[in-house]
């Protein structure tokens, strides 16, 4: 368990205040010197006592140093019945006295004042552990955030592009502000909301709009909040959270990451797994225990509802589930007008164009492309936000800066070149391909040398089977380009290759599209194990068939590219104009293209930028690869989703990554 900055703090300051303490009691005890009785009589005889201080057990005082120099304090331990002594330091020590006894106040200063000072210490750590929420002593409270009445500050109308979501939660707002008017028909509000979506969708931002809307008391905490070193502190938590709640009901109680508290229980439980588990318990039980009439839902939000115990998910608990979906073109023009509020925008900036260019973009990745843009805009000293500053944040906020300081040497730019004008072509010319809308030469981000943009014209969410044999010749098209002209490949292919297959593979094993296989799917299983996390995959199929399966993806691999050298071969002169065009530019418009092929423009309102390429480092527009996305695309989604299989545009990225040495030769 690896400790925070406070607690390790508190834990050396404890150290150093305790080596203190020893160092100065060292110091202290090694400057009185022990003596025997008989040294200090003979000390005594000799003149060496210089004052003695006499008690009923011993005798402390000075004496003089055998050097000469100066004094030493002393202390020796009284023989009783030595009736000499008086006598003798009557004779010999010019200053002796009776030592005063400690009293009982002295004692019990003795005693007291340690116990002081340590607890002063104990409390300084506990108030260093604690943070500014109350230490140690209040380790047992709820660290929820809490927004009173309309404190959220959000509504419905800051919400957009997950319309049917908000119809389902404006019965929560209508149950909180007139909850009679369903009681009286006998019906019962659900107890529990789950909002699922991926990252960036907008879930904590809806549990807040219903909140500001019901105007009702808003209890934020996120699913770790609740989870602690002490045993037992979990599930305190949970019932002060509830306990705070029905105090200021009708409220809302939402639990942000709700999997990193409510995963599935196993068999076994022992240590932090264990102490989980007993939140766990708690917050069911405490679901268990709502009232009807308490005025209290209870919401949260997840991206990985698989996970969650199956006793979180029944009716009485969390019985209604709300899919947050990544929105369609509507919905992130409609975000976009949302986040642009406070954006000064140009007069020609038009978002139906950016949103049209921008599918897969949950709600945070269009809010990051605004603030992007304006910060182009202010680098750049303009007093609005253009397209071009809308173009560079698309691109910025999913294919990285441009890399500026990368220069490649003349074998590596054709090698980039002629990689990306073979995916441009062989995508363009195949019927079931994706439109073609950029490429470009300038490497990007971490290992990108060039990208090839293809845009579907409409938001997908199902694929033929031609348009993945399609896409997957598309992507193979970089390699036959560099087979053709070259007679030799390059590393750069890497990341098309591990695409091609993952599409291929699926089309097999999921989607039933293989011939010889037929309508069988053989997908693999994982064995999990509560020990180990997830275990090894499980083939419910034998070997002769995982044999079959192997031919068949590298009968459609080999296929594919086979079609796309023929492609290419045909079309070897246009793809020596594209080349040059990419040599003197670096960039290339979809439209520039299919001019060179013979083909008719996109309708520019399709476009963000036009038809026309502007200068070179200004047409840098979208890069958009659906690895940084997440979202289900013509080339993720034979290994993803069916039913959401192309909405993100797809790239075919330069990808040194798996190159067998650092240069940059590679090309994708």
């Amino acid at each position: 368990m690896r400790l925070d900055r406070k607690t390790q703090l508190s834990i050396a300051y404890a150290i150093l205040t305790i080596l203190l303490l020893l160092v100065m009691q060292s110091y202290f005890e090694g400057q009185v010197d022990t003596v025997k009785y008989s040294e200090f009589r003979t000390w005594v005889v000799d003149g060496r006592v210089a004052e003695a201080y006499i008690g009923s057990d011993d005798i402390s005082g000075k004496y003089f140093a055998e050097d000469g120099e100066g004094t030493r304090s002393f202390t020796v331990t009284r023989v009783p019945d030595d009736d000499e002594l008086i006598p003798l330091m009557q004779e010999h020590v010019p200053l002796y006295t009776a030592k005063r006894e400690n009293t009982l106040l002295t004692s019990l200063l003795g005693w007291i004042l340690p116990a002081v000072f340590f607890v002063g210490i104990w409390m300084f750590m506990a108030r260093r552990m604690g943070g500014g929420s109350g230490g140690l002593m209040s380790i047992g409270k709820s660290k929820a955030k809490v927004y009173m009445e309309k404190g959220t500050g959000i509504t419905f109308d800051d919400v957009a592009g997950i319309d049917e979501a908000k119809v389902e939660l404006q019965e929560i707002v209508e149950f909180l502000q007139t909850p009679e008017r369903f009681q009286a028909l006998g019906g019962k509000i659900p107890r529990g909301v789950l909002l699922v979506g991926s990252p960036g969708t907008g879930k904590t931002l809806l549990a807040k709009a219903v909140a500001g809307e019901a105007g009702v008391p808003f209890f934020s905490i996120s699913g770790s909040d609740f989870v602690e070193m002490f045993v037992g502190v979990g599930a305190a938590r949970v019932r002060d959270l509830f306990e705070q709640a029905k105090k200021h009901a009708p409220a809302i109680i939402f639990i942000d990451e709700l999997d990193a508290l409510g995963k599935a229980r196993g068999v076994g439980g022992f240590g932090g797994h264990d102490e989980r588990e007993q939140t766990l318990n708690q917050l069911l039980t405490e679901l268990d225990g709502f009232a009807t009439n308490a005025g209290i839902i209870l919401m949260a939000a997840t991206n990985r509802p698989e996970i969650l115990d199956p006793a979180l998910l029944r009716p009485g608990r969390f019985d209604r589930t709300v899919a947050v979906d990544r929105p369609d073109v509507k919905g992130r023009e409609a975000i976009l007008r949302i986040h642009a509020r406070e954006a000064k925008l140009d007069t020609q900036v038009d978002l139906h164009r950016v949103a049209v260019r921008t599918p897969g973009f949950a709600g945070a990745d269009l809010a990051n492309v605004i603030n992007e843009a304006a910060l182009l805009a202010a680098r750049r000293n303009k007093s609005t936000i253009t397209m071009d500053e809308l173009s560079e944040a698309v691109e910025r906020a999913v294919g990285g800066l441009e890399r500026k300081s990368r220069v490649l040497n003349e074998k590596e730019r054709r090698i980039v070149a002629y990689h990306e004008a073979g995916h441009a072509i062989v995508g363009e010319l195949l019927d079931e391909a994706n439109p073609v809308e950029k490429i470009s030469i300038i490497p990007r981000g971490i290992g990108a040398l060039g990208y090839t943009l293809n845009t579907p014209a409409e938001d997908r969410y199902l694929m033929t089977k031609n348009e993945l044999l399609d896409t997957t010749c598309a992507l193979l098209g970089g390699r036959a380009a560099e087979e053709i002209v070259f007679s030799e490949i390059s590393t750069g292919a890497a990341n098309d290759l591990q695409r091609a297959t993952s599409i291929a593979q699926s089309m097999v094993k999921e989607y039933g599209m293989s011939e010889t296989l037929g309508l069988v799917a053989h997908r693999e299983e994982r064995n999990q194990n509560q020990f180990m996390g997830m275990g090894s995959p499980d083939r419910p199929f034998s070997e002769e068939t995982s044999r079959s399966i192997d031919s068949e993806v590298a009968l459609i691999i080999s296929q594919s590219y086979e079609r796309a050298k023929v492609v290419l071969t045909e079309k070897r002169e246009e793809m020596e104009k594209v080349v040059t065009v990419l040599f003197e530019t670096e960039i290339m418009e979809g439209d520039q293209l299919r001019a060179i092929l013979g083909k008719e423009p996109r309708h520019e309102e399709d476009t963000l930028s036009g038809a026309a390429a502007p200068a070179a480092e200004e047409a840098v527009n979208d890069g958009t690869s659906n690895k940084d996305h997440g979202a289900p695309s013509e080339t993720t989604s034979a290994k993803s989703d069916p039913d959401a299989p192309g909405e993100s545009p797809t790239t075919n990225e330069s990808d040194v990554e798996d190159g067998p040495q650092s240069d940059d030769s590679a090309t994708n």
